[in-house]
């Protein structure tokens, strides 16, 4: 069965985007949309996660739980989901642990 998905990819190769456009819609550049099977969202997946490098991707799509949805990422980022009872949350990273900015 088909369903919706959204992966952010930033700071990733070009010829990742490419391979993301032939399934997925980029309707703002580096969000793709689409609605595909779930053997093809694994591959994309994968594919994302072999070649974000120095970049960034999150995954999005329907799950069986009590938010509705399962989050993936890949990549060096500041933001991890973290599993907490059931529900994710995201734990946000700083940059630098030195002096905080109160901005």
């Amino acid at each position: 069965m088909s369903s919706m998905i959204v992966i952010s990819a930033t700071a990733v190769p070009d010829h990742l985007r490419g391979a993301l456009t032939r399934w997925l819609l980029e309707v703002t550049p580096e969000l793709y949309v689409g609605t595909v099977s779930a053997k093809v969202r694994d591959e994309l997946w994968a594919a994302v996660t072999a070649c974000a490098d120095g970049g960034v991707a999150v995954l999005v799509h329907p799950d069986d739980n009590e938010q509705g949805f399962q989050l993936r990422t890949a990549g060096s980022h500041r933001r991890e989901p973290l599993d907490f009872d059931g529900l994710t949350l995201i734990a946000f990273h700083r940059e630098s642990q030195g002096i905080a900015n109160p901005c």
